[in-house]
């Protein structure tokens, strides 16, 4: 019997999200630069550098991703959100000329999942900033599983560091598969049983049969 705690829940992919997921609730949580675009009045405490009862037109701050994406509509304009560095067109350059030397990690542990949310605001950036994850993506697939085959029963703590978390769980899922394969090789892999739709068809199968 299983008695695992807590099974872990795959983060949403793309510009989706799922909220039963740790990484997508503590991706909600990255804060974005704004600007507000009108007076918010009687929030001014929010704000800890001022004094001001109220937080003025033209006011910049860090809201977190569930407060931005909550307070952002099209056609009444609460707030602006600018890119963070990291999604500019200087850093989209350095990704597109070899996404394998910048340390993701260190740029932001949600590099993939944070850049599609920035989707969900009108910039004229979109259209690169789409592009230059997917061509990041691409650029690292490759080391990344080939590191994850190439490190079996070794401290991998340096390659892991330098990765994103969805990178992260490729490397984890591809350490799983070759730890899986070695251990059939050596003879050590679970037995092989039947699935349990195929025994309860059996009883059913059985029961029908029974006068």
């Amino acid at each position: 019997m299983d008695t695992q705690s807590y099974f872990p829940v795959q983060a949403g992919v793309g510009m989706e999200e799922n909220f039963l997921s740790l990484d997508d609730i503590l991706l909600s949580h990255e804060r974005l630069p704004v600007r507000t675009e009108c007076t918010f009045p009687r929030l001014g405490y929010l704000e800890k550098s001022s004094d001001a009862h109220d937080i003025a037109e033209g006011s910049k701050m860090e809201l977190p991703l569930w407060l931005s994406k909550g307070l952002y509509e099209r056609k009444r304009r609460v707030l602006s959100v600018e890119l963070p560095k990291v999604y500019r067109e200087g850093w989209r350059t350095v990704f597109n000329a070899d996404p394998n030397v910048v340390d993701l990690h260190k740029m932001g542990p949600y590099y993939y999942s944070l850049g599609s949310q920035m989707l969900h605001f009108d910039s004229p950036e979109n259209p690169d900033i789409a592009g230059t994850l997917l061509q990041t993506f691409i650029g690292r697939f490759r080391r990344t599983m080939d590191s994850s085959q190439n490190a079996y029963n070794e401290d991998t703590s340096a390659l892991v560091e330098r990765l994103d978390s969805l990178e992260k769980g490729l490397f984890r899922s591809g350490q799983s598969g070759l730890n899986g394969f070695q251990s059939w090789e050596k003879g050590q892999a679970t037995q092989i049983t039947a699935s349990s739709l195929v025994l309860n068809y059996r009883k059913r199968k059985i029961n029908d049969l029974q006068p």
